[in-house]
């Protein structure tokens, strides 16, 4: 059993380092990223794939409920970091991990009568037409996935997504082990052979190419907890494509402190289901954070649930201004502050340890993933 002080490592793994110029850039910081590394894998019984999909997470436990939570211990946060794989053919794995820190590395409550709603006064979301936009960087990123939710390209044949998206922290969603990754591509006419038609004074008409997703990746945080507790900590799950999708995809990051966000603003583009067939950029400022969560009001509607929330910050090592994702959008929450209910729509942060999980996953690799 490791010690406290490892855990508070294990947690706080992050060192700032702000630029010393006057003139101050918003900075993607250096840190300290933990490894996670499998250490056994036990078949488990192939799922039912019984759930219900839902497009969102309603909990009522807010930044204050969060923020007194107790510290996890160094066994819990193991267990919570262990996951399930899923594939195609229905079979399923348990992957127990262990963590570790390197000596040397880079620095690296509901109102009874209240309706829900995702939409903070004016409607602040942009709906995105014309494959000039839709089919470039950054708004390519983002997927559909044929639960109904949205997804990000975080590498060649990988999406980010919510785990919501995929199991109910009970079971796998109906259409989990046939999951698709939806691509929007330009609907051509007949003899139209591509022709640029993104001019026209109508918007062009667009379809979704799909393909198959190969495994799926869940963290037990989820599986083992519900939304109301530590559960939504976790609401993140990682899909392997069965081919290359041939797209820029935008890289993870480290989510940094909100002060440190460029305006303390966010942005995410989802496919929210009051717009079926549209893709929808929006950008909000963080209202609260916890070590595991942001707070907004960025306005959404379900079916964005799942979406890369992103920064484009300076990145100093390369000499360039880089977006990154530094969290998922998970859902909704109603939070009672002070006696008045409030409501925020709620993003699952990338954390040290969480980033090192994630990459992991991504490249099999422990050494690519040291700096976050």
């Amino acid at each position: 059993m490791a010690g406290l002080s490892t855990l508070i490592l294990l947690l706080c793994a992050a060192k700032d380092v702000m630029p010393s110029s006057s003139h101050w850039k918003p900075t993607w910081p250096s840190y300290r990223v933990p490894v996670i590394l499998p250490q056994s894998t036990l078949n488990l019984d192939k799922p039912q794939f019984d759930a219900e999909a839902k497009l969102e997470v309603v909990s009522p436990c807010g930044p204050a409920c969060h923020k007194s939570s107790p510290l996890p211990t160094y066994e819990e946060v193991k267990n919570y970091l262990s996951y399930e794989t899923l594939y195609a053919n229905g079979s399923l794995t348990e992957t127990e991990v262990g963590i570790y820190i390197l000596s040397s590395g880079g620095d690296g409550s509901r109102g009874k009568s209240r309706t829900k709603r995702q939409i903070y006064g004016y409607d602040s979301r942009f709906s995105i037409f014309g494959k000039d936009f839709l089919l470039n960087y950054p708004f390519s990123t983002s997927v559909k996935l044929s639960t109904g939710c949205t997804g990000t390209l975080v590498a060649e044949k990988h999406v980010l997504t919510a785990a919501h998206c995929i199991h109910d922290g009970k079971s796998y969603v109906k259409g989990a082990q046939k999951l698709r990754v939806g691509f929007l591509k330009p609907k051509l006419k007949d003899g139209s052979k591509g022709a640029n038609i993104s001019n026209s004074a109508m918007p062009e008409k667009m379809k979704f190419q799909w393909i198959r997703v190969k495994r799926t990746h869940v963290p037990k945080g989820w599986i083992k907890g519900n939304a109301n507790d530590i559960g939504m900590d976790y609401d993140y799950a990682l899909l392997e494509l069965k081919k290359p999708h041939k797209r820029k995809f935008m890289k993870i990051g480290v989510s940094p402190p909100a002060r440190h966000l460029p305006g303390g603003r966010i942005h995410f583009s989802g496919y929210d289901n009051d717009r079926p067939g549209n893709l929808v950029y929006r950008f909000c400022d963080v209202k609260d954070e916890t070590y595991d969560l942001l707070y907004q009001q960025c306005d959404a509607q379900p079916g964005a649930s799942g979406s890369g929330v992103y920064v484009r910050m300076w990145k100093r090592q390369n000499h360039k201004w880089e977006r990154k994702i530094i969290g998922i959008f998970s859902g909704h929450q109603w939070v009672d502050m002070n006696g008045t209910p409030q409501d925020f729509n709620v993003a699952v942060r990338i954390t040290p340890l969480k980033y090192a999980q994630i990459c992991y996953w991504i490249k099999g690799n422990y050494l690519d993933c040291r700096e976050g």
